[in-house]
């Protein structure tokens, strides 16, 4: 019984932490979707009495990073958790299977995100963030002072949709200038 009740705690912990990353990457998605600061504005500083332009172009490149960075940390915290729970001896086997299913399908988005993330990048385009779950794929792109074009739009969704297989109702594309 005491075994029984420990695998079901340790399976619910990691249940609990898998669909907190979710989440908290569901809001970050929803902070992409509406930006609180406005990117392609210029700030003043002052430097030893002289003043000097803060570029946007800097801004925006450390978004990417920065979203980059948020994502890989959801993704590892949720694999580490996993693994944990697929190595450990008091969880029955098909918990084992969902944990190891759950780690492919992580790894899965992962070198799908960097796959279409490069494919991008190298169609021109400045900068480019994906974000993949089980409901379809945003992307993010920076384009420059031009914006997003139809034609930009079009080859982005096939880029994705030919590494995902997903319909263009699935994939939402963001712009960040």
């Amino acid at each position: 019984m005491k075994q029984l009740w420990k695998r079901n705690a340790v399976v619910g912990t990691i249940l609990v932490f898998v669909c907190a990353a979710i989440f908290l990457n569901g809001k970050y998605a929803e902070k992409v979707d509406k930006p609180t600061k406005v990117l392609g504005q210029s700030e003043l500083v002052s430097t030893d009495g002289d003043a000097a332009e803060v570029s946007a172009n800097a801004e925006g490149k450390d978004y990417f990073a920065s979203a980059r960075l948020t994502r890989q940390q959801a993704r590892d915290s949720a694999l580490s958790l996993l693994k944990e729970a697929s190595e450990n001896d008091d969880v029955d086997a098909e918990t084992a299977s969902e944990a190891a299913k759950s780690i492919e399908t992580l790894a899965s988005y992962t070198l799908s995100e960097a796959q279409i993330e490069n494919m991008v990048t190298a169609k021109g385009y400045e900068d480019c963030v994906v974000f993949m779950s089980e409901d379809g794929v945003s992307v993010v792109v920076s384009t420059g002072e031009e914006g997003l074009q139809t034609e930009d739009i079009a080859r982005i969704t096939d880029i994705v949709k030919q590494e995902t297989g997903l319909s263009a109702e699935s994939i939402k594309i963001m712009e960040v200038n």
